[in-house]
């Protein structure tokens, strides 16, 4: 392997392990937002403290992964410039000012009313506080809005021309509103709001089996896994979506992830289509075909076409240099499809026990395999998700814009013993933050939740008040530490 080969693929798993890292924070972030917001509303609205001691403690657990995405995402945006310094450049006219837009729309104001939802409990009123967090909430989703519109712009490149070694826009509209973000940020939504649910299903489950706080968690238990398979199922159909449009759009990405090499089958002197779906197998040699499989078939032609014998071009339809690789986005589409139908199945289970009266508040801890398979499962959208990221960005290769500027013209010109030294700093510091996150996240659900604090009143609370003895002032001013 030549050096500059090996400085190639060195950058690669650089980024992709920064990139496989950083994915799995923000979608907690945005979805357990949303929840935070809901179970403030049922508490404000019903006036039920459980519900406020329910918000509290999902929202140290927000702070905790929101703080660990923040750090991870500062150090994406900085590896973007120096492992692929080329791709910003060539990109910055519209990739830079994305990033730009959701800096000021996005992430400043998201910024702003989370301090308001973390410090302001008591120093504003309850309706203001839930303003704070429905704001949060909804930054939290216009900033992954515009990471998928950068994202898939590089899937689905319009609205631009490559030239003179730069992408100068000429559409706005059409740049930004691209073909793929249009079911890829819904996917990504749903995909945060699954993740989301299932870690709040998981932790709940955890105090419900422990038989801790029960009368507190099991409420939002239940109500969790009821949305919880609704989102699922929705997501099989979002997902079914996103596929048509890949099939439409990166033909050779489809074919890589169904392991489909021709549209019609070689070996048929007819000329019949190729509609099998291959649930697993393995390339040959050659590479022109799968050596082994076991297949459904027309399942293929069902799914991509919605007919009984419809076409699905194929691999060997496309020059040798622009296929991408098969063996992982084959498998990883097929963990995250299944991690997704796991997730479905678990929470219909839950329902099912529901109607059956057996998640009360006397039975409920009974169940203890539905509540220990509940407790394990919160690493199955994590399973989905990065499978589903390489899934997407291994299928697109070799572009980094697809179709116009290929991967290694895009990287950072640099020395192999440059590129080997910033794989090792930057693994060093996501390999920190992963083992930081779940110390704390787990420290945070080992104490449980805080049953002893006040409950805050509407804003009458100034800052810098004080709980003093009758008769005790302070010399000067000082700051009560949040509940």
């Amino acid at each position: 392997m030549l050096s500059n080969d090996l400085t190639s693929l060195i950058t690669r798993i650089d980024f992709a392990l920064i990139s496989s890292i950083h994915i799995i924070y923000p979608p907690l972030t945005i979805g357990l937002a949303l929840l935070l917001f809901i179970s403030e509303l049922i508490w404000v609205r019903k006036k039920d403290d459980k519900w406020y001691r329910i918000t509290r403690f999902f929202e140290k657990l927000f702070i905790v992964n929101f703080g660990a995405g923040v750090a991870t995402g500062v150090t994406m945006e900085m590896a973007f410039g120096i492992l692929y310094g080329r791709f910003s450049q060539a990109a910055g006219p519209f990739f830079g000012q994305v990033l730009g837009y959701e800096t000021i729309t996005a992430f400043m104001y998201e910024a702003g009313f989370i301090g308001l939802m973390i410090f302001g409990w008591g120093k504003i009123s309850r309706g203001m506080h839930l303003f704070a967090t429905f704001n949060v909430a909804l930054s939290s989703t216009l900033s992954a809005m515009w990471i998928l519109v950068a994202n898939s712009w590089m899937q689905t490149p319009t609205g631009v021309v490559y030239k003179n070694g730069i992408f100068e826009v000429t559409d706005w509209i059409a740049a930004l509103f691209n073909t793929n973000v249009r079911s890829a940020f819904p996917h990504m939504l749903l995909a945060s709001f699954e993740l989301s649910l299932t870690f709040v299903v998981s932790v709940c489950a955890f105090f419900v089996l422990k038989r801790r706080h029960v009368d507190i968690f099991l409420k939002p238990f239940k109500y969790g896994l009821v949305a919880l398979a609704v989102v699922a199922a929705a997501q099989v159909y979002m997902g079914d979506v996103l596929g048509e449009n890949t099939l439409e759009n990166k033909p050779a990405a489809l074919a890589a992830m169904e392991g489909q090499y021709d549209a019609y089958d070689a070996y048929d002197a007819q000329g019949n289509v190729n509609n099998a779906w291959n649930i697993i197998g393995w390339p040959n040699k050659e590479g022109t075909g799968l050596a082994w499989s076991i297949s459904i078939p027309h399942a293929l032609s069902l799914i991509e076409t919605k007919t009984w014998n419809g076409p699905v071009r194929g691999l060997n339809s496309f020059p040798k240099d622009e296929q991408p690789p098969v063996v992982i986005p084959f498998y990883t589409f097929r963990i995250m499809a299944a991690a997704g139908g796991a997730l479905l199945l678990v929470s219909l289970w839950g329902v099912w026990l529901m109607a059956r009266r057996r998640l009360t508040a006397e039975k409920a801890s009974d169940n203890k395999l539905f509540l220990m398979i509940s407790v394990a499962m919160v690493v199955l959208p994590y399973l989905a998700v990065i499978a589903g990221w390489w899934t997407r960005e291994i299928g697109r290769q070799p572009w980094i814009v697809y179709g116009l500027m290929r991967t290694e013209d895009g990287m950072s010109a640099m020395t192999t013993g440059l590129a080997i030294f910033w794989l090792i700093g930057f693994a060093i510091f996501e390999s920190a933050v992963v083992v930081g996150t779940i110390w704390f996240l787990a420290k945070v659900v080992r104490q449980g939740p805080d049953l002893t604090s006040n409950i805050p009143g509407e804003g009458h609370e100034h800052l810098g008040q004080l709980d003093l003895p009758e008769g005790e002032h302070a010399d000067h001013p000082e700051y009560i530490r949040p509940v």
